[in-house]
Parts: C-alpha cells; sequence; structure tokens
C-alpha cells in the first residue's frame, strides 16, 4: 500500500474542511474507510497521521498531535 498516496488523497480531502479534521483526529481509521475506501492497517495508522497533520498545518497539526499522543498510549509508548 502506497503511503503518500493514502496521505495526499486525504490532506485533498480534508483540506479546508475544520469537521472533517476534528473527526479524523478523533476516528483516523473510520474517516480513512469513509474517504477512500480502504481498511488501513493500524501499523500504518501513525505514519499517515502524521504525514496528513503536517502537510495541512495549523490546527491540524495540533489536534493530529493530540490524536497521536493517544495512539501511542494506546500501544504502551511515550
Amino acid at each position: 500500500m502506497d503511503i503518500q498516496k493514502i496521505i495526499s488523497d486525504l490532506v485533498g480531502k480534508l483540506a479546508g474542511n475544520s469537521d472533517l479534521i476534528s473527526k479524523f483526529s478523533s476516528k483516523p481509521l473510520e474517516v480513512i474507510k469513509d474517504l477512500l475506501g480502504i481498511d488501513l492497517d493500524p501499523s500504518m495508522l501513525n505514519e499517515v497521521v502524521q504525514g496528513v497533520t503536517s502537510k495541512l498545518g495549523g490546527e491540524a497539526v495540533k489536534e493530529g498531535k493530540g490524536f497521536i499522543d493517544k495512539i501511542k498510549s494506546v500501544f504502551g509508548k511515550k
């Protein structure tokens, strides 16, 4: 699976839509499935979230970082 393509596709669909960005921050797997029609392997999630938030910038980065911290805690990483 091409992670860079997934990131580019998500950025294109999320850009300028704060409601969708917020939903992505709280439920990224669900948003990825809804927007792209794919089930992303959870092991790839962190890389996709970081890539999307870095490309979107601003508030999305803050929301994404909070989400990344939550993901790390789920997997027992700090």
